[in-house]
């Protein structure tokens, strides 16, 4: 159990005591500064512990946002201070600091100073605040927005801010801030006014994100298994469940949010469920058009997949290669921002790069009255024209901004590339500087389209020669040009293309399929390396990306494995090679995850854009 200090004068009637034993703190009361430092000591060092000034006057949920938020080590609103277990060390310190500068003077009775350092009033968890901060501590201070936290300088001061806390509705602000600040028009208007009423309902009978999250990829799974029926009902039935299911991966995070329930391994679980829920239905309408309309769609559905997964890796490349890059500003962005400030371009701009709100509400519409082939033909033009426009505009950016990057965020895209043996052996040899490293790529990329199409049993294999050499060329020196953010979903594209454009050829029953599951296996673990670069735990394992091959490996592998083998052959080994690499992935993913999470990695949540 957490522990809370109060510190200060005792006030009659002061509801600070119940209202932190209803966040979960186990009171304490300090006679002065020195009792203060006492009983912090007396704290277990692997609990949280907070100093609360007795006179705080406030919302709860303020004293909730500054005191049990899991994801800062430090924080602090007006009249007291959190330190969570990793923070305890600089907490103590700077109590003590302050004990020895006030000479150990009652907290509550005549002032250790004439005047606090912070302000008016002296408050010892203040004055300890402004000691962490001038020894460069980082001390989290959350936007209270509407709601009060003050330490009441007298009886009138007091009546003031009680009167502030009571015109202003904790609850509703509370129900408010649980909705992600930016999210896109169909979840802003269609889901989110009701959802939150969901999360505070699961909040009060102790349900968890978590729990939320795993009922809303079960929700999804079922959806996918209706669709797969291929009837008329199945594909009603579909489409609802979709919209229910998306209804849930709204609350699990505005559940977080509401009862501040962050963890590493919950933002984890609803990244890779979102990925999973969506990829799983794809396939559960091809196999619906397969069944119903003896119609085979798979090569939309792979198609769809790829287009999706490249479509992320270009959003995910270029923020991680200006994740801190200096002078990062361009006229395309003031553009930007210019038109962001008329009300009604916003929301237009959120809709036509096709959010996960927008596009599984097309989804489970035109599941629910057309057939597959329309639903799959509609995705793909629409992502089409949304990852046309998104990265139009990250390239616009990038050629007009006078960006240094640094050396993280050319790690982060060296990663995000999966060079595997064959390319980091090219690399280590390569002697002459052949070109930007996206030239370099751009050129393996087209050597290797031509030879897949070029109709010659054995061309594929020389143009994944080539693809390989030239993949490790072009990560010979770090990634930090303007447009090398372009080098990682231009290697996504070459290894899910070449999968689909080899298994359509091969045009025998289950090629496409087995397709399917390798392209989902290793698009699995190119976003597991992406939440593992976004959680600052650095890429994958070396071993797990040889193991795996790397993605120039697993290119030349299958194009000699489709030389070398006959249609059905291949089809047998696609699927084996499907298994194996998924069987890897998730096992090195799920190992890290969960043991990241139970080594009290930091908490954390994501509220970029959409996905």
């Amino acid at each position: 159990m957490s522990t809370a200090i109060l510190t200060g004068q005792p006030v009659p009637g002061s509801s600070i005591e119940g209202d932190l034993r209803s966040l979960g703190f186990d009171v304490r009361v300090a006679a002065d500064a020195a009792d203060a430092e006492t009983l912090l000591a007396q704290v277990p060092a692997d609990r949280r512990v907070a100093l609360v000034d007795a006179r705080f006057v406030g919302h709860p949920h303020a004293l909730r946002l500054g005191l049990t938020d899991p994801r800062f080590d430090l924080a602090a609103i007006p009249g007291a201070v959190t330190a969570k277990p990793a923070g305890r060390q600089a907490l103590t310190r700077a109590v003590a600091r302050e004990n020895s500068a006030g000479g150990g003077a009652a907290v509550g009775g005549a002032p250790a100073r004439v005047k606090s350092s912070v302000g008016e009033v002296d408050s010892l968890a203040d004055r300890v605040v402004a000691a962490l901060a001038g020894g460069g501590a980082d001390v989290r201070r959350p936007d209270l927005g509407s709601l009060v936290a003050v330490v009441p300088a007298d009886p009138q001061a007091r009546n003031e801010a009680r009167q502030a806390v009571a015109a202003v509705d904790d609850e509703a602000v509370r129900l408010k801030s649980a909705v992600k600040a930016r999210d896109g028009f169909f979840t802003t208007f269609f889901i989110s006014p009701y959802s939150r009423y969901i999360a505070r309902w699961c909040a009060r009978r102790g349900l968890t994100p978590n729990q939320v999250t795993t009922a809303s990829l079960l929700t999804a799974l079922i959806a996918a298994g209706c669709a797969a029926t291929g009837t008329r009902g199945g594909f009603i039935a579909a489409g609802v469940l979709l919209i229910a299911s998306f209804v849930l991966d709204c609350t699990d995070g505005q559940l977080a949010r509401y009862s501040l329930q962050y963890s590493t391994l919950g933002a984890w679980l609803d990244a890779t469920f979102d990925r999973a829920k969506e990829y799983a239905y794809y396939a559960g309408l091809a196999l619906g058009a397969a069944r119903g309309g003896h119609d085979d769609v798979w090569a939309l559905a792979l198609g769809a997949m790829i287009l999706q997964t490249c479509r992320h890796v270009v959003d995910f490349s270029f923020n991680e290669a200006n994740h801190d890059a200096t002078a990062n500003t361009s006229p395309t962005a003031a553009l930007s921002d210019k038109l962001d400030s008329v009300g009604w371009t916003v929301w237009l701009r959120r809709m036509i790069v096709l959010p996960i709100g927008e596009r599984w509400a097309m989804i489970a519409v035109l599941t629910a009255a057309t057939t597959p082939r329309i639903t799959f033909y509609a995705l793909l033009i629409g992502c089409a024209f949304a990852a046309t426009y998104t990265t139009a505009g990250r390239v616009l950016r990038s050629v007009t901004r006078k960006a240094v990057r640094t050396d993280r965020a050319a790690q982060a895209l060296a990663d995000l590339a999966d060079n595997g043996p064959l390319a980091a052996l090219v690399a280590r040899g390569t002697r002459a500087r052949l070109g930007s490293p996206l030239l370099v790529a751009l050129v393996g990329t087209a050597v290797l389209a031509v030879a897949l199409f070029s109709g010659f049993a054995w061309a594929p294999v020389a143009g994944a020669v080539v693809y390989a050499s030239t993949s490790g060329q072009a990560l010979y020196r770090p990634l930090k040009g303007a447009l090398d953010w372009l080098v990682p979903p231009l290697f996504r594209a070459a290894e899910y293309g070449t999968v689909l454009v080899l298994a359509a050829h091969a045009d025998v029953n289950g090629a496409l399929p087995a397709a399917f599951g390798l392209v989902a296996a290793v698009a699995y673990h190119h976003y597991d390396t992406v939440y593992r670069i976004r959680g600052n735990a650095g890429a994958p394992p070396a071993w797990l990306v040889r193991a795996v091959g790397g993605q120039e490996g697993r290119i030349l592998l299958v194009t000699v494995l489709a030389a070398l083998l006959t249609a059905s052959q291949f089809t047998v080994a696609l699927a084996v090679l499907a298994v194996a690499v998924s069987l890897v992935v998730l096992f090195e993913s799920i190992r890290f995850w969960v043991s990241a999470h139970r080594g009290g990695a930091p908490a954390v949540h994501d509220e970029g854009e959409t996905a």
